[in-house]
């Protein structure tokens, strides 16, 4: 396993992060369980879970996760671990403030919830699950020194910030003398490209690491999607289909000729990106996690990059010169 560090923070990350989405939903936890101990294995101590997480039961995977933690064996201490904020965790006590968002008052009571599941003091990653302008950065800077003095948070991220959001909420952080964030974690793959255009550049400027959800695009970058044996889709996914099928045949002919899978090629490819820290796992049983380590080893040449470029052509650069003279 290859390692870098988070942003421009002095934590060192596996090159490839966990996912946990599935767990508890799609993935029972005896699965779970060894996928978590495949990971450790193979040398990902980066795992990433949300607190909303679980299906009809948020919390739920961070449960999983907790009892996997209490096996012992130095789990917990090999782990680099991120969990969200943001969503509605169904708690009646939450009263009012159960609608998704941020505020200082949430960020304490689901940080002590989350704490709880998981069965640690501490997390290593606290992460902001989405962006919420109504709540002002003072507030939030605020709640996250707070939990970084008490030793309950390690490092701050964000997740689906807009490339301006990252940009003021370094400022404010600045002015407090904080660090600020050190990740982003955002939907970026070979048919998303759209973050090339600000977020990408904004996050290497202001030392934010990208990891990143959804690359394979909800599977469509996997092979399955043009195999009609592979099960029923929902009308929106036939249409997605459709749409990009050119595309996908285009990039399946490359990878048989590179003698890769196609999800091989679209984890590696996100790899050869300078801003991303780790494109995160979303696998719903271990046979599945065990293909994606294969991406780590696989190097892609400038020619097949460039084929790559033409097969799925990203916004054109960086702004402005992408739109502009």
């Amino acid at each position: 396993m290859e390692y870098t560090k988070l942003g421009r923070s002095g934590l060192r990350v596996s090159r490839l992060c966990l996912g946990t989405m599935n767990f508890g939903v799609d993935t029972e936890e005896r699965e779970a369980f060894r996928i978590l101990d495949a990971a450790l294995d193979a040398g990902i101590q980066f795992i990433d879970t949300a607190n909303g997480y679980g299906g009809e039961k948020s919390g739920l995977t961070e449960e999983i996760i907790g009892r996997w933690f209490r096996q012992g064996g130095g789990r917990r201490e090999k782990t680099v671990l991120a969990t969200k904020v943001y969503g509605h965790m169904h708690d009646p006590l939450d009263g009012p403030n159960k609608e998704a968002g941020l505020s200082a008052y949430k960020v304490r009571r689901h940080l002590e919830g989350s704490l709880r599941r998981l069965g640690t003091d501490h997390v290593d990653l606290y992460i902001m699950h989405h962006i919420d302008r109504s709540v002002g950065w003072d507030e939030l800077w605020g709640a996250f020194e707070t939990a970084q003095h008490q030793g309950k948070i390690g490092y701050v991220g964000s997740s689906n910030f807009a490339g301006w959001d990252l940009a003021v909420a370094q400022g404010e952080a600045k002015a407090r003398g904080q660090m600020g964030l050190v990740s982003e974690q955002h939907k970026y793959n070979l048919l998303c490209r759209l973050p090339e255009l600000e977020v990408l550049p904004a996050a290497q400027g202001l030392g934010i690491g990208i990891t990143v959800w959804a690359p394979l695009d909800a599977g469509l970058l996997g092979g399955n999607a043009l195999r009609p044996e592979a099960g029923l889709r929902s009308v929106a996914q036939r249409e997605r289909i459709a749409q990009v099928r050119g595309q996908l045949e285009a990039f399946s002919k490359l990878c048989a000729e590179l003698g890769e899978r196609e999800d091989t090629v679209a984890l590696a490819w996100l790899l050869h990106q300078p801003a991303v820290t780790a494109p995160i796992l979303g696998a719903r049983t271990l046979d599945q996690f065990e293909r994606s380590l294969r991406a780590v080893e696989v190097k892609l040449d400038a020619d097949v990059l460039a084929r790559l470029d033409e097969i799925f052509p990203g916004p054109g650069g960086e702004a402005p010169r992408a739109y502009a003279w």
